[in-house]
C-alpha cells in the first residue's frame, strides 16, 4: 500500500537514484511520479476527474485531490461545485469565488496491476524525454567543435560513433575518400549539427568538412587557440588537397611559420589526421591582389586586375606558370576561388592582351554605331574610361570637355545622342519582354533590369519558377577543365556585371516566393 512509510521513503530513494543514474533533476523524477500516480488514479476515481497529487519532497506523504471549478449551478459533479459544498468541505473556502479552482481530498488506495503499470509508464515516458532533452542541451553545446569516440558500427557506408552517453553518425559524404574506418576504431570528427529528433537527438559529424581541419590547427597550434593567430578562411579537396588562410593578430609573429612548426611537427599531426591530405598555408593579406597571389603559390603572378563590384579577380602569369596555377584538374585555383570568395580567371600575358584589345574593340564600335561617331572619336572615349552608352549618358558636360579634343558643343551632342539611345533602347527593351511572353511574377522580381529579363526571355526562361530553378553558376559564368583545358561556360547574365553575391540573393528570394506559393 501507498500509504506505509517504508514505501513512501522508498518512493524519494527511488527518484533520489534514478536522478543521479540519468543525471537529470531530481524534481523532475518526482514530478513525474505525481503525474503517473494521477493517471492510475483516474482509472480508481473515473477519467473525468481532473487529478492533482501531492508527494511530500521530505517524507514521502501522498496526498491525492480532484480539482473542482467553484460554479453557482454545477451540471458535472467530476469538475464543478457549488460555494456552499465548497465550505462544507473546508471553511478556508469560504473566500473563493465563481470561477476559481478548489482542491477536493481523495483517500489513499491500492493500485492495481493495471493501474501500477499506468502509473510506470507515465514515469518512464517522462524520464525518457527529460533525458533526451539533457543530452540534446549537453551536445548542442558541443557543436562546432570535435568530437572523438569509437566506431561502433558500419551502416550503408555512414559511420556510427559511440560518444559514451549517445551515438553520432558520420554520413558517407562526410568521409574522407578512401579512408579504410573499422568497428572498434577510435576516430575523431567534427560536429556541425545537432538535432532535435523523436527517437532523440541527432548528432552529425564529419571528416570532410573545411572546419575540421580548422579545429586540428587549433588543437595544433597554441598561438591559434590564444588568439594570437586568426583563421581567416579554408577550402578542401577531402583526402587530396587543402588551403587554410591565417593572420596574425600579434604582428611579431609569423602565422605560415607557427602553423608549419618546428621541422614541420605542427602540420605533419594535422595532415596525418587527414589521411595524408596536403595543406597549403596561406598568409592572409587585406589586399586581394597580394592575397590571391599567395592563395595560388607555388605559381608566380605577374599581376592582378580587381574588379571588387563583381568579385572577380583576372591573374595574369607566365605560360610556364600557368599549369602550376591551374593545378591538376583546375584543384588549385578552384580551392583558391573558395578560400578568397572570388572568381578567379587565370590567363597567359598575350591572352590578357587579346581580351583587352578585343573589350576595346567592341566598346568602339558600339559608341561609333549607336551614337554615330567617327572612330576616333570613339577610341578617344574608351581611352579615358567610358565602357558603355549610360556612362556617356550620365556624365556632366564639364567631364566631357576635360578630355582632350572635346569641345562643349561636342560634349552636349554626345550626351543628348546617349539619353536618345537610352530612351529607344528602354522602349524596344519593354516591346521585346512582352513578345518573349515572360510572366509578371518574373517581370516584378526585384533585382532584375529589364535587359535581363530580355536575356532570360531568349533563353526560355518565362516565370520565376524557371529562374528559381537555376544556380547562380548559369547566370554568372564559370570556368569548367574539359580534357585537361580550361573552359569557359558563360552565364546568362554575364554581361550585366552581377556578383555571385547577388545571383544566389536573386534566385533564393525567388525560390522562397515560390516555395510559399
Amino acid at each position: 500500500m501507498l500509504n506505509k512509510r517504508a514505501d513512501k521513503l522508498e518512493l524519494l530513494r527511488i527518484a533520489e537514484a534514478v536522478a543521479l543514474e540519468k543525471s537529470i533533476d531530481k524534481e523532475l523524477i518526482i514530478s513525474s511520479m505525481e503525474t503517473g500516480i494521477a493517471k492510475a488514479a483516474k482509472s480508481k476515481f473515473g477519467h473525468d476527474n481532473d487529478i492533482k497529487v501531492l508527494i511530500n519532497r521530505d517524507n514521502g506523504d501522498i496526498e491525492i485531490f480532484r480539482k473542482l471549478v467553484i460554479t453557482e449551478n454545477p451540471e458535472n459533479s467530476s469538475t464543478e461545485i457549488n460555494p456552499k459544498d465548497a465550505v462544507n468541505l473546508n471553511a478556508s473556502n469560504k473566500d473563493k469565488k465563481i470561477g476559481e479552482e478548489i482542491l477536493q481530498p481523495l483517500p489513499s488506495f491500492d493500485f492495481g496491476r493495471i493501474a501500477a503499470q499506468t502509473a510506470k509508464q507515465v514515469i518512464n515516458f517522462n524520464v525518457r524525454e527529460a533525458e533526451r532533452e539533457r543530452q540534446f542541451n549537453d551536445f548542442v553545446d558541443k557543436k562546432d567543435t570535435i568530437l572523438s569516440g569509437i566506431v561502433k558500427r558500419l551502416e550503408f557506408g555512414n559511420v556510427i560513433v559511440d560518444l559514451g552517453r549517445t551515438e553520432a553518425i558520420v554520413q558517407k559524404n562526410e568521409l574522407i575518400p578512401r579512408e579504410n574506418i573499422k568497428a572498434g576504431d577510435r576516430i575523431k570528427a567534427f560536429c556541425y549539427d545537432v538535432r532535435r529528433e523523436q527517437r532523440g537527438q541527432q548528432i552529425f559529424l564529419s571528416r570532410a568538412h573545411p572546419k575540421f581541419m580548422e579545429q586540428l590547427f587549433v588543437q595544433e597550434v597554441p598561438e591559434i587557440y590564444d588568439g594570437l593567430i586568426e583563421i581567416k578562411s579554408s577550402s578542401r579537396d577531402p583526402g587530396s588537397r587543402a588551403k587554410i588562410c591565417v593572420k596574425a593578430v600579434d604582428t611579431s609573429l609569423d602565422p605560415v611559420g607557427a602553423c608549419v612548426g618546428m621541422r614541420g611537427s605542427r602540420v605533419q599531426a594535422v595532415v596525418n589526421e587527414l589521411q595524408g591530405e596536403k595543406i597549403d598555408i596561406v598568409n592572409w593579406s587585406e589586399d586581394i591582389a597580394v592575397l590571391v597571389s599567395n592563395a595560388l603559390s607555388p605559381a608566380e603572378v605577374q599581376r592582378v586586375n580587381v574588379d571588387d563590384n563583381r568579385k572577380k579577380l583576372d591573374v595574369i602569369l607566365t605560360e610556364e606558370n600557368l599549369s602550376k596555377a591551374i593545378g591538376r584538374r583546375g584543384q588549385n585555383v578552384r580551392l583558391a576561388t573558395k578560400l578568397i570568395n572570388y572568381e578567379i580567371n587565370i590567363m597567359t600575358d598575350q591572352e590578357d592582351s587579346e581580351r583587352r584589345q578585343l573589350e576595346f574593340k567592341e566598346k568602339t564600335e558600339n559608341f561609333v554605331k549607336n551614337l554615330e561617331l567617327d572612330e576616333t572619336l570613339g577610341q578617344l572615349l574608351v581611352a579615358e574610361g567610358f565602357s558603355n552608352i549610360d556612362d556617356i549618358k550620365d556624365s556632366s558636360l564639364e567631364n566631357l570637355t576635360k578630355i582632350e579634343g572635346i569641345e562643349e558643343d561636342t560634349a552636349k551632342a554626345l550626351i543628348e545622342r546617349a539619353k536618345e539611345f537610352y530612351e529607344k533602347d528602354q522602349e524596344d527593351i519593354s516591346q521585346r519582354i512582352k513578345d518573349l511572353g515572360l510572366s509578371d511574377d518574373l517581370i516584378n522580381h526585384k533585382g532584375l533590369t529589364p535587359g535581363m529579363l530580355v536575356t532570360l526571355g531568349e533563353q526560355k526562361i518565362l516565370k520565376l519558377a524557371d529562374f528559381a530553378d537555376l544556380a547562380s553558376d548559369e547566370l554568372t559564368g564559370s570556368y569548367d577543365m574539359i580534357k585537361g583545358e580550361k573552359v569557359k561556360i558563360q552565364g546568362y547574365l554575364e554581361d550585366f556585371a552581377l556578383s555571385k553575391s547577388e545571383a544566389d540573393e536573386l534566385i533564393m528570394s525567388a525560390r522562397k516566393i515560390i516555395y510559399k506559393s
